[in-house]
């Protein structure tokens, strides 16, 4: 039975995927690194350094993680405190004709190690891009169905000025987009292979061990190292506090929609399935499930990120300890960001958006949230500071006196001899307020790149 949450028969659909989780399950690790060694025989027969035949049965008998008894991995491994001494044992027993003796050739435990888990995080940067992808498109759409969709800004969780829906959408997507970007540039500096052998130096391969690194990376189709990483671990921290980075937007989606789904506000919920979000005791409870494990996820993450920035401190040619962090947070981080997309493609696919309420919202001031409008439509005629002191005195006025703004204005003498009350009633209209939010939308939306 599973003790984490990521592998859990209960929870793990809540917080992970199943195509991740295959990503960094075990039999895909043990796939990876036999691929590592099975390409690293291969160049090494073309090179001329071991047999060609030995390479041909090593491909044969050692190219299926199925053949492997997982039981004597686990076993030798807790004595070892590695897989690797196990998986060449065991390639040994697989090959026929004593090929195995030539598995391995040249290498070292992280060497293979490494190389596999960038071979892991390839498949799962793949994963990312897809779900980052559809998730653009969703938002993307619901820019556009929302561009001209009036609700009330918020800053400091106060009413500040009016915008639209598909402003804040565009806005959440704005940082979709740039995720999107970072994962293409950091793959090249991520994706790199790694081949160095016991203190990074090649030195069991003589002057032939940077030909046989230059031509493992390229068999395996990764990036070759500029210089040997087993303790300069800056790729695998980079790809983690990315995560973090891609959580973190997530949270900032799921906060907004967990707040415009409170009963004083109920401006979006999540996609209704009948049950979900309800409570043992509440029959009327209709909760954020999706938001809540969005942000409970990325908090995770988040924290799995400053663990990858701390095993970056090692020692020496060898760390002692902090390669092995890598080996909790890297598949945990990976899976909880998966669950998070999933949960938000699920959320804002299906998101209720409830228009009338976000103007009633807006409405509910009276007015007084475009009293910049007002103090601006002012400001020719009087002066910036002393419209804002007449339309701050009108706005004292209204809350006081539980009036509009608009009427409010109208008994102000400052203000009614200045400008007709066509023009007040235009000034007060939050939906005549929007700046630029509708036509930022539509450039941002028309110069959008999509990487790819």
């Amino acid at each position: 039975m599973a003790s984490g949450i990521i592998d859990s028969a209960i929870f793990r659909d809540m917080f992970g995927t199943a195509a991740m989780r295959a990503v960094f399950s075990d039999e895909n690790m043990l796939q990876k690194h036999l691929e590592v060694e099975v390409a690293l025989a291969r160049v090494q027969a073309r090179l001329g350094i071991i047999p060609q035949t030995a390479a041909d049965d090593i491909a044969a008998g050692a190219s299926d993680a199925k053949m492997l008894d997982l039981v004597e991995m686990k076993r030798e491994a807790e004595i070892v405190g590695y897989p690797i001494l196990p998986l060449v044992h065991q390639i040994g027993h697989l090959c026929r004709d004593g090929a195995g003796q030539y598995a391995h050739w040249g290498a070292t435990t992280q060497d293979i190690q490494d190389t596999g888990t960038v071979l892991q995080l390839r498949e799962a940067f793949d994963l990312i891009e897809a779900d980052l992808a559809a998730l653009g498109e969703i938002l993307a759409e619901l820019s556009v169905r929302h561009r001209d969709t009036v609700m009330a800004g918020r800053t400091h969780l106060q009413h500040a000025l009016p915008v639209t829906f598909g402003y804040k959408t565009a806005v959440w997507l704005s940082s979709i987009d740039r995720h999107r970007e970072r994962l293409a540039e950091l793959r090249k500096r991520v994706l790199v292979g790694q081949f160095a052998g016991a203190a990074g130096t090649l030195a069991s391969l003589g002057d032939r061990g940077l030909e046989v690194s230059d031509a493992l990376m390229d068999e395996l189709g990764l990036g070759r190292p500029s210089m040997p990483w087993h303790v300069a671990r800056d790729g695998v921290a980079e790809a983690i506090c990315f995560l973090g980075l891609v959580t973190g937007t997530l949270g900032k989606i799921a906060t907004d929609v967990m707040l415009m789904m409170a009963t004083e506000t109920q401006e979006a919920f999540e996609p209704f399935v009948k049950g979900r979000g309800g409570s043992s005791t509440m029959p009327q409870k209709r909760n954020p499930i999706s938001c809540e494990l969005i942000i409970a996820a990325g908090k995770v993450v988040r924290q799995h990120a400053a663990l990858g920035l701390d095993a970056m401190v090692t020692d020496f040619e060898r760390a002692t300890g902090p390669w092995h962090v890598e080996w909790v947070v890297v598949p945990e981080a990976f899976v909880l960001t998966a669950g998070a997309l999933n949960q938000a493609r699920f959320m804002l696919s299906g998101l209720e958006v409830n228009a009338d309420r976000m103007r009633r919202n807006l409405d509910m001031t009276s007015g007084l949230i475009v009293a910049e409008a007002v103090m601006m439509g002012l400001a020719p005629t009087l002066g910036r500071q002393t419209a804002h002191d007449v339309v701050y005195d009108a706005c004292r006025k209204a809350s006081q006196g539980g009036l509009s703004l608009l009427d409010a204005l109208r008994a102000t003498p400052e203000v009614a001899d200045k400008l007709p009350d066509s023009e007040l009633v235009r000034l007060t209209d939050p939906a005549g307020y929007l700046g630029e939010a509708p036509r930022m939308v539509d450039r941002f939306l028309a110069g959008r790149s999509k990487p790819s």
